[in-house]
């Protein structure tokens, strides 16, 4: 280790085992596949497979939190960081494992990532008390969280700048897709086998999509640089005690001792890393990055929008069930529409950032976004059902519209060589901006309380929707494929 508390990686060094070492018989596979001019969809379908089979489980296990906690004779409120703690720390990782990506391979990274992911959901199903099943579920996340930098590397590595928004638009879609089919089939799945059965699903699939992955994927390029110690710390402090304020704030109150000492510890880490990355000769995250116009505001727009759409999404449960008196099965159904819609308009959104150009696609999904929370707000004051169904598919339409372009707007700001780390940044900035919009909208919720208190949460995610808006507006102009 050098003074300046970096390392020097050198990807040579490191033997690789049988899992990420290709043989003879893949590599002729690949070569089919390239000479037949389907190798960029396979790379595809890989690794939206490793994304998808990591994250289907989450909406099917946040609606079973109550039976669990019964199960394991504990509180709500204790079993809800199965939910809270993956989230936690899969967010402080997600910088350190696109960065790996970069520098150690990211066919690499994915397929180790991706296959401790499938022995911890394996594990899961054995779950004995509260303490193993948020344990299991935190690691889980934290190398499931893996194949979502890198499988965007990979998808990038293969997919000309002029086509990435198209592949957003699938990449976009399984990441609806999946907790809605949790929420679809995983339902039926806990009342007949109980919730462990999921675990056990999920890890099946799991297997097979990790054999895909590892016949299919080719290595991408290593950097030969060193790893930022020092910067990777002070980034996890801040991200980290960021985050404990955002889960926590709502229950704890702003004055609580430990908010206090998470903002600070946020404060002390993001001042820290930044003064860590200017010095660096080889930072974990290029400062330059947030000083191009091309690369900052679509980042902000995404975390805005996110912000808004994730928000809305934790809020709408007490619309249906306080406003409209659905059933939680009835009401379970009524928020497909939100996610079926995002589902089906994702690829539609990769299509029209080729067509108008990603700019004009992202500005199109934030206004869409906008519309939509705004109309949720009218249809609660004037408890009307037809409001409310458009007002769930237009919000799915816009995230699902403008989420394709954004991605791929912030991959082709960056060299192909940073490609993991910028799509690490990403996701960590939409996570954030995800955990700030639900705590922000349950705040303006639980300020008022009711009927104007809900109507008031979705005027503010729609005001966060304009924020999107006028982010994408400051895009740089691109030219249309």
């Amino acid at each position: 280790m050098s003074v300046s508390g970096v390392i020097r990686v050198d990807a040579s060094a490191v033997p690789e085992d049988a899992l990420l070492t290709r043989s003879g018989w893949s590599e002729r596979v690949v070569s089919k596949l390239e000479a037949s001019g389907s190798y960029p969809n396979w790379v595809l379908l890989a690794a939206l497979a490793g994304m998808f089979a990591t994250t289907f489980p989450v909406t099917i296990l946040t609606l079973s939190l109550g039976s669990i906690a019964s199960e394991f004779h504990t509180s709500e409120t204790t079993i809800a960081w199965v939910v809270s703690g993956p989230m936690l720390l899969s967010a402080v990782a997600l910088p350190l494992l696109g960065k790996l990506g970069d520098l150690r391979g990211h066919r690499r990274i994915f397929l180790l990532g991706f296959a401790g992911a499938t022995i911890v959901a394996a594990l899961t199903a054995t779950a004995w008390d509260a303490a193993s099943l948020i344990g299991f579920r935190t690691l889980a996340a934290v190398l499931g969280g893996a194949t979502q930098p890198t499988s965007m590397a990979l998808i990038f590595s293969v997919y000309p700048p002029e086509d990435r928004v198209r592949a957003m638009g699938w990449w976009s879609m399984t990441g609806a897709a999946a907790p809605a089919l949790g929420l679809v089939a995983g339902g039926p799945l806990v009342d007949w086998f109980g919730w462990r059965a999921v675990f056990i699903v999920q890890a099946l699939l799991s297997c097979v999509a990790l054999l895909v992955a590892a016949l299919v994927l080719r290595e991408t390029r290593r950097q030969r640089v060193r790893f930022d110690i020092a910067g990777a710390l002070a980034l996890a402090l801040g991200v980290g005690g960021t985050m404990c304020v955002l889960a926590r704030v709502k229950d704890l109150g702003i004055a609580s001792p430990f908010i206090l000492g998470a903002a600070a510890c946020a404060v002390l880490g993001i001042a820290s890393f930044i003064a860590v990355e200017r010095r660096a000769a080889e930072p974990l995250i290029p400062l330059s990055f947030f000083a191009r116009r091309s690369f900052m505001a679509p980042i902000l727009s995404n975390a805005l929008m996110s912000s808004s759409y994730m928000g809305a999404f934790v809020v709408a449960p007490f619309v249906l069930f306080q406003v409209f008196g659905f059933s939680i099965s009835a009401g379970a159904g009524v928020m497909l529409l939100r996610t079926l819609s995002l589902t089906f308009s994702s690829p539609a959104g990769g299509s029209l950032g080729q067509w108008v150009g990603q700019r004009h696609a992202a500005m199109i999904g934030c206004a869409v976004l906008a519309v939509g929370s705004a109309l949720m707000a009218w249809a609660i004051e004037l408890h009307t059902l037809v409001g409310l169904g458009v007002a769930f598919v237009l919000q799915g339409l816009g995230h699902g519209l403008g989420l394709p372009s954004l991605t791929a707007s912030i991959s082709n700001a960056v060299p192909q060589e940073d490609l993991g780390i910028a799509s690490a940044a990403n996701r960590l900035t939409a996570q954030i901006g995800s955990a700030t919009g639900i705590t922000l909208l349950t705040l303006v919720y639980a300020s008022e309380g009711g009927t104007s208190g809900l109507s008031h949460a979705f005027l503010a995610a729609a005001i966060l929707s304009a924020l999107a808006f006028a982010a994408a507006f400051a895009m740089q102009r691109d030219v249309r494929s």
